[in-house]
């Protein structure tokens, strides 16, 4: 199994077929989601100690930080010619 891998900054990656959601960190939900993530253990902190720019959900409800806006980091999918030639013919 391989892995399309997001790049979250300074040579820190997340698997993309694990990521539900990328959501600002300036609210109170986001706030809170990554209080709780660290009292769970489960918060891992890739912004090389930079102001936190976005919160990255994962489904194995680990939270992940980056220094990264949200709009900046790269998760457009595949386009239809792409995924048809990473499947070949049937």
């Amino acid at each position: 199994m391989s892995y399309d891998m997001v790049p979250v900054g300074y040579g820190n990656f997340v698997a993309r077929s694990r990521l539900i959601a990328v959501v600002t960190s300036d609210s109170a939900p986001a706030r809170r989601l990554i209080q709780d993530a660290r009292e769970r253990c489960a918060l891992v902190d890739a912004t090389g100690g930079r102001k936190t720019m976005s919160v990255l959900i994962m489904d194995s409800d680990h939270v992940v930080l980056s220094a990264i806006q949200p709009d900046e980091l790269p998760l457009e999918m595949l386009s239809s010619q792409e995924e048809e030639a990473s499947h070949g013919d049937i």
